[in-house]
């Protein structure tokens, strides 16, 4: 029994191969093809039209006479005017009304040209049919003809679609119970493709939509089966597998909210491309992807002022620290796209750096770009790197930045933050950079953190260091961002695919997140409108709670949060605080030009020797790794220190 199954399966795609060869070999005569259909078509129609006058009686008057003729005369005019309305080149298996409606103009068009000619040119010429008037049975042969013509070519066109969607078309093995959000022309046009998808893998089974004129429809047969807040009890209802939102130019609020509303159901959720991806015509409404965290995070398309941003980098010796790391291959992929005449990748990871060489070299063969490993706390291959390259822009982006770690290795946060900042900051200064931007973070705020106290003293350095600088240096602080090495969303995806649990630190535990695309974007917008000194900080939209994060990561992911993903709370780990201060706005913000960008306004209170001495000293304790001296020492530079008050917490 199994062997005979197997036999059907096999002569069905034997079959179904041998149907696929034989329109792949007509595919080299389609034009001949469709101008010998259209000829058949055309002769057809006449005919029928003739038999609708005459009552369908044929009689050898006008079969063996007049049609002959009229055909011969029919046919010419017709393939003039179809050709002229581009009626023989057309893709028969992607037909739709644009194509029918091509048809109705040429059959109009050619039917009016048709009894112009006819009447004032071969009328004296025609034979007279029996105790009937020419006049009258011509005209009405012209006029059924042309319905004709209209019924048997748009029959044909739908008949070539209908045999390539239901009879080309492969079972890719159980086809996923498939829903719908939105049932408007995305939806619609997800539908279509869908149906054409030379193997099909999709059962739709529904539309959702809010709109209650649409509510009881059917589209192409599939019901609209309710609204977006009855998602749960529909998926249960009709077991679906796999949702796609049709919503192109849906925000990330209404993602979220569909996300979160079906939070309970075991679905995986699927996305179209967005509206200027199809209609530039990059990506078709078929190739639906998985509902990412980004989308649901992602915020309105930053506007920026690219004439100012070419002016700074285009033509310039651009140098970027940390090149390997998330931030700082992000920058190196945004510097790319304004043409710099050389760009110096300085990194310590040498895989890191590997990977990101080849990746630009490949995207952006025609950029100039020099790898280098370093380590930028090595004064000596600093100076060496800047003194043969002269790198006219330096962004600043290598750092120690995971929190926990540098509270455990308090010493080596202080070489890489402060001294590694300071060497290369010095070496722009010494030979004479036009730039020089340092990225910081949203944790050098009111700092909890050895990291975030780090960061601070590098702001406070580089600020003084501009006052007598012919280099300009300016300071981009912002917060965490979305799916760099280390944060929260890789470790949240990797604890999803071995099945949970999710650890999460704090239930109220928040954070500002933004894409690496946008935060890169904006440094260089920030860095772009710098004049020196100044410390710029990112508006990074609304905080989010991590909790809330980690169960929309898990519904994503087609899990239950709390059933499938248990999510168990850990703890805050030293360091860490519930909430990070980050704002544009406020007493000490001044605006820019820029919506997105503010200006902090505090200045250091301390002299240029009371801060090198300063510094000195806890560079000169780092190696030791005592965290208590290194904490007693950044609490006389970093007054708003808070470390050890909420550590004991």
């Amino acid at each position: 029994m199994v062997e005979k199954d197997k036999d059907i399966q096999t002569k069905e795609s034997d079959d179904k191969g041998s149907q696929k060869s034989l329109s792949a070999g007509l595919l080299q005569f389609r034009k001949q093809i469709i101008v010998l259909a259209h000829i058949a078509a055309f002769a057809l129609s006449l005919l029928m039209a003739f038999l609708l006058v005459f009552n369908m009686q044929f009689q050898r008057e006008w079969f063996f006479v007049q049609y002959p003729r009229l055909l011969v005369f029919f046919i010419i005019i017709k393939l003039v005017v179809f050709g002229y309305f581009r009626q023989f080149q057309g893709w028969w298996r992607f037909v739709g009304i644009s194509d029918l409606l091509a048809i109705v103009k040429a059959s109009l068009v050619s039917t009016l040209v048709l009894v112009v000619l006819w009447f004032s040119l071969l009328q004296v010429e025609a034979v007279r049919i029996k105790s009937q008037d020419l006049t009258t049975i011509s005209q009405a042969v012209f006029i059924l003809d042309m319905f004709a013509t209209i019924v048997f070519l748009g029959g044909l066109r739908m008949a070539v679609r209908l045999y390539h969607e239901e009879f080309l078309t492969e079972a890719g093995g159980k086809l996923k119970r498939f829903l719908i959000i939105g049932a408007g022309n995305a939806g619609e046009a997800l539908l279509r493709e869908l149906h054409r998808m030379p193997v099909e893998q999709y059962d739709v089974i529904g539309f959702i939509d809010d709109d209650p004129a649409k509510r009881g429809m059917e589209i192409h047969g599939i019901p609209v089966l309710g609204k977006v807040d009855q998602l749960p009890q529909i998926c249960a209802k009709q077991n679906i597998e796999e949702i796609a939102i049709a919503m192109p130019s849906a925000t990330a609020k209404q993602l979220r909210s569909v996300v979160q509303i079906c939070e309970g159901a075991k679905v995986r959720f699927r996305t179209v491309p967005s509206i200027a991806d199809i209609a530039s015509g990059k990506f078709r409404v078929s190739q639906i992807r998985d509902v990412d965290i980004n989308d649901l995070l992602g915020r309105e398309a930053i506007q920026l002022d690219l004439d100012i941003i070419e002016q700074y980098l285009k033509n310039k010796v651009i140098l970027v620290t940390g090149a390997g790391g998330s931030i700082g291959s992000e920058m190196c992929r945004q510097v790319c796209n304004f043409e710099p005449k050389l760009l110096l990748l300085l990194e310590q990871a040498e895989n890191a750096l590997f990977f990101i060489e080849r990746e630009l070299r490949k995207s952006f063969p025609k950029v100039a770009m020099e790898t280098i490993i370093c380590d930028i706390i090595d004064k000596k291959r600093v100076e060496q790197i800047f003194e043969k390259s002269r790198p006219e822009i330096v962004i600043h982006a290598a750092a120690h930045k995971h929190v926990p770690l540098m509270e455990l290795n308090s010493g080596e946060a202080i070489k890489n933050n402060v001294v590694g900042t300071r060497t290369v900051a010095d070496a722009a200064d010494k030979y004479g950079a036009g730039s020089f931007v340092m990225i910081s973070t949203d944790k050098a705020v009111n700092p909890t953190s050895i990291m975030g106290s780090s960061k601070r003293i590098a702001e406070m350095y580089i600020q003084d260091l501009n006052k007598t600088s012919s280099t300009h240096f300016v300071t981009v602080r912002f917060g965490n961002v979305l799916g760099s090495n280390g944060s929260v969303v890789p470790v949240f995806k990797s604890q999803i695919a071995y099945g949970g649990p999710v650890t999460v630190t704090h239930p109220e535990m928040k954070r500002y997140f933004m894409t690496i695309p946008e935060a890169s974007q904006l440094v260089l917008q920030a860095a772009a409108m710098g004049k020196g000194g100044e410390i710029f900080v990112l508006d990074m939209g609304e905080p989010v709670k991590i909790v809330d994060l980690a169960k929309e990561l898990i519904t994503l992911s087609g899990f239950r949060p709390g059933e499938d993903i248990e999510i168990v709370f850990t703890g805050i780990r030293p360091g860490e605080k519930l909430f990070e201060e980050l704002s544009v706005k406020g007493e000490n913000m001044v605006p820019t030009r820029h919506s997105k960008i503010g200006i902090w306004g505090n200045n250091i209170p301390f002299t240029r020797e009371q801060l090198h001495q300063m510094i000195n000293n806890i560079i000169a304790i780092a190696d030791t790794q005592d965290y208590a001296r290194i904490v007693s020492l950044i609490k006389q530079m970093v007054p708003e220190y808070i470390g050890d008050k909420v550590n004991k917490n």
